[in-house]
């Protein structure tokens, strides 16, 4: 993998360091006009956070999860993304980038990013409760929305079955 060329924007030059640094636990990456979205293995989401962060994207705007259970049995999982943008750099700005990996749905674990982004934390919390992800390392990894005496799945999972709506 060559280094970025000084002619190439500030997204291309980020595009290119997480290629060279994370090489094949990169999976995908998908640009589509001011949106791009990097999928990369699990063991791989801290250190693609982390590189996010050094190169500019300094805050999450969000952190949710799709519950994948349409999928055959061998590729369910809870997708977990992150939505990652820039305030300090303006060529960095109009763009949002979808960092995502795929969680095992049966044991969806995951490191949390509040070391890297401080403002994932209440995300990171409502993404626990609503889809059962657990962030290991979260400093305050409980319930936000729902009450305490919750004991159903949780509530965004496409099997949870709404009381009287069956």
């Amino acid at each position: 993998m060559s280094a970025p060329t000084s002619t190439g924007s500030r997204l291309d030059r980020v595009l290119e360091r997480l290629k060279l640094i994370l090489g094949d636990k990169l999976l995908s990456v998908v640009t589509d006009k001011k949106i791009v979205k990097l999928s990369v293995a699990p063991e791989a989401l801290v250190e693609a956070a982390a590189t996010l962060k050094e190169m500019g994207f300094d805050h999450v705007k969000g952190v949710t999860g799709v519950d994948l259970i349409a999928l055959k049995q061998s590729e369910r999982a809870i997708e977990l993304i992150y939505h990652a943008g820039s305030y300090l750099d303006n060529e960095l700005a109009p763009y949002i980038v979808n960092l995502s990996t795929k969680l095992p749905r049966d044991n969806p674990v995951a490191p949390s990013l509040v070391k890297i982004w401080p403002s994932a934390d209440y995300h990171e919390r409502e993404t626990y409760e609503m889809l059962g992800v657990i962030f290991e390392g979260h400093p305050n990894l409980k319930r936000l929305l729902l009450p305490e005496w919750w004991s159903d799945i949780p509530p965004l999972r496409k099997d949870y079955k709404p009381p009287g709506r069956e």
